[in-house]
């Protein structure tokens, strides 16, 4: 529970932490609100379209976990981490937990919150929340933030820079696994192991909610839902494992 404690205290002494917080909270809602305000009989309003742009909020999420890291290594403090704590392991493991909760607190603050102007916008539309699938695509979005936190976090520990991590985090996310669906013949197979595309899919997947065309291309995933979650779960511990691991063999 110390750890946890001095991890949570150094996450909120720092200004970051909180910019991305807001960032990510008013980007999506702001969003959110923006297209519930334009939807029409063509393009009705609903559950699955008020949560279209969760994954803007979650990008920026990822980009607090780097940097959760990465400052430390920036300034040397981490040095001083690793020399208070008998292991480095429980170290990156505390500050790994602080970040993922309050990344999903904050996956629910955005997914709800997006829900709700969206309801006040338009309180005419069809917004109730009735089944197990619409209680996924929003409820479910804080578990999702909270494994790309981790990822973030095992990203930032490897790499160690603000601007690599960051950097690798968005051009993936936003470009790598939309892109590789380009490749002929192979690339929309290899599209259906990306960990972003299952992370997706265990929020949207069974979901009627969003109309033709719109939101990422419909794949044939391997999984279902809380199998797409599971698979999302494994890449991002696995990735945090091998952080740990590297973490502990090289100087700091």
């Amino acid at each position: 529970m110390t750890l946890l404690a001095v991890e949570r205290i150094k996450l909120f002494s720092t200004r970051s932490p909180w910019w991305c917080m807001a960032l990510a909270v008013t980007l999506t809602v702001g969003m959110a609100a923006l297209i519930a305000a334009n939807t029409n009989d063509e393009f009705p309003l609903s559950v699955g379209v008020s949560q279209s742009f969760s994954n803007f909020g979650m990008i920026v999420i990822m980009v607090m976990a780097a940097l959760a890291v990465t400052t430390e290594y920036r300034f040397g403090t981490i040095r001083a981490t690793f020399l208070a704590v008998p292991g480095r392991v429980q170290a990156l493991i505390a500050k790994t937990v602080v970040v993922a909760v309050l990344a999903g607190v904050i996956g629910e603050v955005v997914a709800f919150g997006s829900w709700g102007i969206s309801t006040l916008i338009k309180p005419n539309a069809d917004m109730a929340i009735n089944s197990s699938v619409e209680w996924r695509n929003v409820a479910g979005t804080g578990l999702v933030f909270a494994l790309s936190a981790v990822l973030a976090v095992a990203v930032g520990t490897l790499v160690r820079q603000t601007a690599g991590a960051v950097a690798i985090l968005l051009v993936y996310a936003l470009l790598v696994e939309s892109l590789i669906g380009l490749i002929p013949k192979i690339g929309v197979n290899i599209q259906e192991w990306m960990p972003f595309m299952h992370a997706n899919n265990f929020l949207t997947a069974d979901s009627a909610a969003l109309p033709e065309g719109a939101g990422p291309p419909r794949l044939d995933f391997p999984f279902g839902p809380w199998g797409s979650l599971a698979y999302f779960a494994a890449i991002s511990v696995g990735l945090l494992v091998v952080a740990l691991a590297v973490a502990k063999k090289r100087d700091a």
